[in-house]
């Protein structure tokens, strides 16, 4: 019988005033038992809207069926036939924007939670069963990704269920992309993208981290030395953006990028990482996003006093998901919204120890569609912190488009390609945030899942 309750089973979270003083995962997942109580809030629609909104076309009726029956391994098997990484997508993919948009079921109430079903089926397999899938017979046919991010992982695990011998370089020292030096361990721990790579490599897939394309090897010897068919190009876009004001270069500034990767990647929480990370007493960052919200909670986490989110525009025009605003706003960072900076202060020691400011208010809606912030004369103000942590944006490094002839990029400097994913280059192909600029996990996702089945028909074709 389904279950006609026009709210979600709630997900168990930490106290918001325990969590934001810890690095643990703030949501706590469903039990059995209420991810059962949620799937049965399905009504198996005929023609499911929900599917439409995905990315990655995961089958949802059919594996929310299977939780609802308590067969969660089969719930796993679908949910795995189109997306490589769900215990990843089921944790930061924008759902509401998405899958749970078209959810008849939000028409009268709120939409099922097809996002925390999806996280539910993979931490139940990775828990209980976690069996590594088995390596495909090789075709013989050798493709290289360039980045490990999700983008790069879901490429390399659709081409090596085909039998392609894929290899991965990744410029960090760990292999995750955005996913370990971008997105805090309290939304994504970083246990659970190292599964997936574990998963990759017994596909036969190779990993080599250390390796920057464009300074370590080009695409041109890829090709020319090591006998590749075809790249895929993952690299994302990691190149921060600045305000371009007074006092950017005090000690104290960051790019979102620096400071979640110090955070992150190099464990500054840790009492025993040797990542120097300025202790601050009261932090602003410039930015409205998803990055800005996990930069502020992180500041919060490290334990400054004072967090402030400093936007621009109203929070109605805040593109962060309003899960990760609600949290933010739990635990304890101070909105200041149609505020836009202006200066940084420094000391004479070249430290930061404020931030001019000015009101703003919205005025008639420019190219984007979001209405035009404009000063507010007279209304400047000082905040008073002493580190400011810019969050406005990255754009694709141009290391490989400078290193690689025949790459084309457009006005942003991302790189260029036809409906299959293929750039200006013959057989190489890109996909994520290095083709759309800074975007979301699923989508980086469903371009990679894209192009590794154009490669394909590529090869199949020679």
């Amino acid at each position: 019988m389904a279950n006609m309750t026009l709210t979600k089973t709630p997900m168990p979270e930490q106290d918001p005033n325990v969590r934001n003083h810890n690095f643990k995962e703030v949501a706590l997942g469903y039990t059995a038992e209420m991810a059962v109580e949620e799937a049965k809030r399905c009504l198996k629609c005929k023609k499911p809207k929900c599917v439409e909104g995905c990315p990655v076309n995961i089958h949802i009726p059919e594996f929310i069926a299977k939780v609802a029956e308590g067969d969660f391994q089969a719930a796993y098997e679908i949910v795995t036939s189109t997306n490589a990484l769900p215990a990843l997508s089921g944790r930061v993919c924008p759902q509401e924007t998405q899958c749970e948009s078209k959810c008849v079921r939000g028409v009268k109430g709120e939409p099922v939670a097809i996002g925390r079903l999806e996280r539910f089926v993979a931490d139940w397999y990775r828990e209980n069963v976690n069996a590594m899938p088995e390596k495909p017979q090789s075709n013989g046919i050798k493709v290289a990704v360039v980045g490990s991010g999700p983008a790069g992982l879901t490429c390399a695990a659709e081409l090596a269920k085909k039998g392609y011998d894929v290899t991965i370089f990744e410029a960090l020292h760990t292999a995750g992309g955005v996913l370990v030096y971008g997105i805090p361990e309290f939304r994504l721990p970083k246990a659970i993208v190292a599964n997936e790579v574990r998963k990759l490599q017994a596909m036969g897939v190779t990993v080599m981290t250390d390796m920057v394309i464009g300074k370590v090897l080009s695409i041109d010897e890829l090709f020319e030395e090591m006998g590749f068919k075809a790249v895929f190009v993952g690299s994302g876009a990691g190149l921060p953006m600045f305000m371009h004001i007074p006092g950017e270069a005090l000690r104290g500034v960051y790019s979102a990028n620096e400071y979640l990767t110090r955070v992150n990647l190099m464990k500054a929480y840790e009492d025993a990482s040797d990542t120097p990370i300025i202790v601050s007493k009261a932090v602003a960052v410039v930015g409205g996003g998803n990055v800005a919200m996990d930069a502020a909670r992180c500041a919060k986490r490290l334990g400054a006093e004072t967090v402030y989110i400093v936007y621009r525009r109203g929070e109605a025009e805040m593109p962060a998901r309003l899960e990760e605003q609600h949290h933010a706003k739990e635990e304890g960072i101070i909105f200041k919204t149609l505020t836009n900076p202006t200066e940084i202060l420094g000391d004479e020691d070249g430290r930061v120890k404020g931030m001019t400011c000015i009101e703003m208010e919205l005025g008639e809606p420019d190219a984007s569609g979001r209405r035009r912030p404009i000063p507010v004369e007279g209304s400047e103000f000082v905040l008073d912190v002493d580190t400011v942590i810019m969050s406005l944006g990255t754009s694709p490094n141009p290391l490989i488009r400078s290193t690689t002839p025949g790459l084309e990029v457009n006005r942003k400097g991302c790189l260029v390609v036809n409906e299959n994913h293929m750039t200006t280059r013959d057989q190489v192909y890109a996909g994520g945030d290095a083709v759309t600029g800074a975007a979301t996990v699923i989508l980086a996702m469903g371009a990679g899942k894209e192009a590794a089945a154009a490669i394909d028909q590529a090869m199949q074709a020679k």
